[in-house]
């Protein structure tokens, strides 16, 4: 099977390259990306699916069956871009300001289209049931958590309910053709905060008339990390970042406020507790001490994406069938990153992979990463992608020997 299915990869290589510009060029955000998903229904038409699309996001869900009944298993590539400008200099970079596909999203897509074309010339290998499913919203937006409102994993005219998924994220840091996976762990949760400190506005040439909430921001700043690297496990993975500080409006000026933003990634349900109550304690009783008020507002994100242990192993085998033993990489540790295909892990048994797309010639230090306004990828790795995603279908379902 592996020598014929890298050869249809290949044979549809240069469409799934021509629909990934075309995807990249216009970019969309969010739950709504008419567009895109235009150009994926214009991709798939002529197949032999089922297609429905999404009520309250623009998703598109093609079902594919098999020769025999059999189980369902779903096969899934996000669509959305990123709210960001492109300095690549690509001749297909994106013409939409303020948004790009900086994460890979557009190459997701055009391979799980690729992989559809094979599978539906191969219908009479498959016993049970594809479900193609092309996702918005993945970037923070939950279009997953949509998804599944609308009946996502539903039996439907006649066929089973899903009973396994499986994702391809691309990786730009990672050597090009390479699938690399574990079982267990593969992402973290993602909670994010917000603070709002209050102190008292002023003249700054007299600090001791107001009471200047910056210098309380930099300790609860400072105090945060502590947080991180004297009250969590260092085996236990955990990662508080600030990204957001914004106050004042001119040098002669104490504000009366100090906002701060920032996320929360952790490996554990217990982790994730634990550091999101010390981030509220933290805050306000640094901010008690100084007798400054604190608001804290956490948002709750996706959890722990985690493998599946029976199909981690099989993603590996496949990826050495298709390549070699290189081909394959069982990863040592999670990635701090979140994924919300992380709810569909929740609900069925199945595996998320990272598909390494590093431009020729580049080191993984060198390689500008996911959501860098100037990342690439290597479209030859998409071949790998094509074949990974209808592997997984045809070994899958492959008929019961007699």
């Amino acid at each position: 099977m592996t020598s014929e299915l890298i050869a249809a990869a290949g044979a549809v290589h240069d469409d799934v390259v021509a629909l990934r510009r075309a995807i990249h060029r216009e970019p969309e955000l969010d739950l709504d990306l008419p567009r895109t998903q235009g150009r994926v229904l214009d991709a798939l038409a002529g197949l032999p699916l089922t297609v429905r699309t999404g009520e309250q996001l623009s998703s598109v869900v093609a079902d594919l069956d098999g020769e025999r009944p059999g189980p369902t298993v779903l096969l899934r590539a996000d669509m959305d871009a990123l709210p960001m400008p492109e300095d690549t200099g690509l001749d297909f970079a994106s013409t939409v300001d303020g948004a790009m596909h900086a994460c890979g999203h557009d190459a997701h897509s055009a391979m799980l289209v690729g992989a559809a074309q094979i599978l539906a010339e191969r219908r009479g290998e498959l016993a049970g049931r594809v479900r193609l499913f092309f996702q918005p919203g993945e970037e923070g937006k939950a279009g997953a958590t949509v998804a599944l409102r609308e009946g996502l994993l539903d039996a439907t005219d006649g066929g089973e309910a899903v009973s396994y998924a499986f994702a391809v994220h691309q990786s730009p840091s990672q050597r090009r053709h390479t699938v690399a996976t574990k079982a267990g762990p593969l992402m973290a949760s993602v909670n994010d905060f917000r603070v709002t400190l209050r102190g008292r506005g002023g003249h700054a040439s007299m600090p001791h008339f107001a009471n200047d909430p910056i210098p309380v921001a930099a300790e609860v700043i400072s105090a945060l990390q502590t947080l991180v690297t004297r009250r969590i496990d260092a085996f236990e993975p955990a990662v508080v970042t600030v990204t957001q500080v914004r106050a004042g409006t001119t040098s002669n000026v104490i504000p009366e406020v100090v906002h701060l933003g920032g996320t929360i990634r952790t490996v554990s349900a217990a982790t994730r507790e634990r550091v999101t109550d010390g981030v509220r304690r933290v805050v306000t009783r640094i901010a008690a001490a100084h007798e400054c008020e604190a608001d804290v507002h956490i948002t709750i994100g996706y959890p722990v994406t985690v493998n599946h242990a029976g199909p981690a192993a099989e993603v590996l085998d496949l990826a050495r069938e298709i390549g070699d033993e290189r081909a394959a990489v069982t990863m040592a540790a999670p990635v701090m990153g979140a994924e919300d295909f992380s709810y569909l892990l929740e609900k069925v048994p199945g595996a998320m992979a990272f598909l390494g797309t590093r431009p020729e010639g580049t080191s993984a230090a060198e390689a500008a990463p996911n959501h860098s306004n100037r990342m690439v990828l290597n479209e030859d790795a998409l071949v790998t992608g094509v074949a990974l995603y209808a592997g997984t279908a045809l070994r899958r379902l492959a008929p019961a020997p007699a």
